[in-house]
C-alpha cells in the first residue's frame, strides 16, 4: 500500500514522466536487494491529478486473488472529494452508463443504455460544508475511469480544480480535490480483512474542511 501524490502517474505512458509502478518497483528492489526488476501488480489507477491509497501485489499469485477482489466487487474503496456546488440530496446511490471516449481521454454520462456504455455505480454522502465548498464521501460501487469526476458532474456538482468535467475555475491548475482515502481488502495469503485509511493535506481545496474529515475508517464504513 502506497500514497501517491498529486500529478504522478499510476502507469508509464507515452510522456515517459515518473510513475507509481516505478517508483514502486525501485523501493522494492531496494528494500528486497533484487538483482532485476521487481514484481509490480498495478489493480487499480489514480488519474494523474488525484492523489491517495493505491494497493499493488508483490506476486502474480497475490495479484490473481486481489484481481478476483475487485472483479466480485468485494474490495471496499471510498474517496473524499470536493466540490462547489451543494448535491441534490445528503446522500444518494448514482447510477448511470458510462461510455469513453479514448482519442480525448474522457467519459460521457447517460441515465440509458447506448452503444459500448457500462453501468457505473456509487453512493455518496455530504460530510459538511464551509461555505460554498462541500465535502464529499464517495464509495465506488463500480471502478469506471472517471467515474467519480463524470457523475459527480452529471449532477451539477464537478470537483473543485476538474477542468475537464465542469470546474471553469481552477484555483490550484495541478490539483484535483478528489482523494483515495480507504481501501479494505482481503489478504490475498493470510485470508484476512485487511484496511488502509489516511486523509488529503490541508492544503488547497481542503483547507477549512479539516474539522469535516473522517476521524477513522470506521467513520467511512
Amino acid at each position: 500500500m502506497v500514497i501517491k501524490p498529486v500529478n504522478i502517474l499510476s502507469q508509464a505512458d507515452s510522456t515517459g514522466d515518473l510513475n507509481m509502478v516505478d517508483l514502486v518497483n525501485d523501493y522494492l528492489r531496494t528494500k528486497y536487494n533484487k538483482p532485476g526488476k521487481a514484481y509490480v501488480g498495478l489493480l487499480h489507477r489514480l488519474d494523474r491529478p488525484v492523489s491517495g491509497l493505491m494497493i499493488f501485489a508483490k506476486t502474480s499469485k497475490s495479484f490473481e486473488r486481489l484481481q478476483e477482489q475487485i472483479k466480485f466487487r468485494t474490495m471496499d474503496k471510498y474517496y473524499l472529494a470536493v466540490t462547489a456546488n451543494k448535491p441534490p440530496n445528503e446522500e444518494d446511490t448514482l447510477r448511470h452508463f458510462i461510455l469513453k471516449d479514448s482519442k480525448i481521454n474522457k467519459v460521457m454520462i447517460s441515465d440509458h443504455e447506448v452503444t459500448g456504455s457500462k453501468v457505473c455505480q456509487l453512493r455518496y454522502r455530504v460530510l459538511g460544508h464551509n461555505g460554498f465548498r462541500y465535502l464529499i464521501q464517495v464509495k465506488l460501487i463500480t471502478g469506471r475511469s472517471h467515474q467519480i469526476r463524470s457523475q459527480m458532474a452529471y449532477i451539477g456538482c464537478p470537483l473543485m480544480g476538474d477542468v475537464k468535467y465542469g470546474d471553469a475555475d481552477p484555483r490550484f491548475s495541478s490539483d484535483l480535490a478528489l482523494f483515495s482515502a480507504f481501501i479494505g481488502v482481503d489478504h490475498p495469503t493470510l485470508k484476512e480483512r485487511m484496511y488502509w485509511f489516511a486523509l488529503p493535506q490541508s492544503r488547497g481545496y481542503w483547507i477549512g474542511l479539516e474539522e469535516f474529515f473522517p476521524k477513522s475508517a470506521l467513520d467511512l464504513m
